[in-house]
């Protein structure tokens, strides 16, 4: 057997990609859209969306941005129409739309904090998944990545929302692998560890001291967090056809921090 590229392509293929203007979703658009695919990048942030789609399009890539609030249905349905109309019907679908949330303690967690994490970091991902579904369904197959979390298998103390609504990704996407396999369409969680991202800083107001950087990369086997640029090739992998077999399943991205 002999080494075949084009399984990991994506020509010709529509990919939407919530989060898109975000660490992890931007790296997954510029991968995407190198390996072939029409990029949507959709955020709340639209003018960060049209920067990433500037830069596809200045690499010579096809790309599409618009600001998209994926926790309201009639928004999400818009963002998906938008883009059919502009790049072609959706076969790919990266759920990595997620909130900046506080940290916090059930007790600590009031129910307004608690609801819009669920709203945004899960809801987000049930309503896009609804949005792109028929178009799916029709093109005769597809691939959903919900963007999970390490976290969505073990617990962090002070993180309740967070890994809750994490771990309840893995249970969408498992149960909409058995609901649309026949369709063939595949549905995964690709779940990374700590990614050198705003979220990060976000958790130590804004800036991360290094011998705090220091402290908490020791937690891992291979020492150090990871690049944004690190977790988009596993979302190619996934989209692709080299994953033509895999679905219902999460892929781990962690640097080792699940394996003590």
């Amino acid at each position: 057997m002999t080494f075949n590229e084009q399984v990991f392509r994506l020509d010709g293929k529509v990919a939407i990609v919530t989060g898109g203007a975000g660490g992890i979703g931007s790296a997954i658009c510029r991968l995407f859209a190198n390996a072939g695919a029409k990029v949507a990048c959709l955020d709340v942030d639209p003018d960060a969306a049209a920067a990433v789609a500037a830069s596809i399009k200045e690499s010579g890539g096809t790309a599409f941005s618009m600001a998209c609030d994926v926790s309201d249905e009639a928004d999400s349905r818009r963002a998906v129409a938008s883009v059919r109309e502009a790049l072609g019907p959706p076969t790919v679908l990266v759920n990595g739309a997620a909130m900046l949330d506080r940290s916090g303690t059930v007790l600590e967690i009031d129910p307004e904090e608690w609801d819009a994490v669920m709203r945004i970091n899960l809801g987000g991902a049930y309503l896009m998944s609804r949005a792109v579904l028929p178009d799916m369904i029709e093109a005769g197959g597809g691939s959903i990545i919900h963007i999970a979390s390490m976290h969505a298998s073990v617990g962090r103390a002070g993180r309740v929302s967070y890994t809750a609504a994490k771990g309840a990704m893995l249970q969408l996407a498992r149960t909409m692998a058995l609901d649309h396999g026949h369709q063939n369409i595949r549905v995964n969680t690709l779940s990374p560890g700590a990614v050198e991202t705003r979220r990060i800083t976000h958790r130590y107001g804004g800036k991360l001291p290094d011998d705090l950087r220091e402290q908490l990369a020791s937690k891992y086997p291979l020492k150090r967090f990871a690049q944004p640029e690190e977790i988009a090739p596993a979302a190619l992998f996934l989209a692709s056809s080299a994953s033509s077999y895999m679905t219902g399943a999460d892929l781990l991205i962690d640097g080792g921090y699940c394996a003590g």
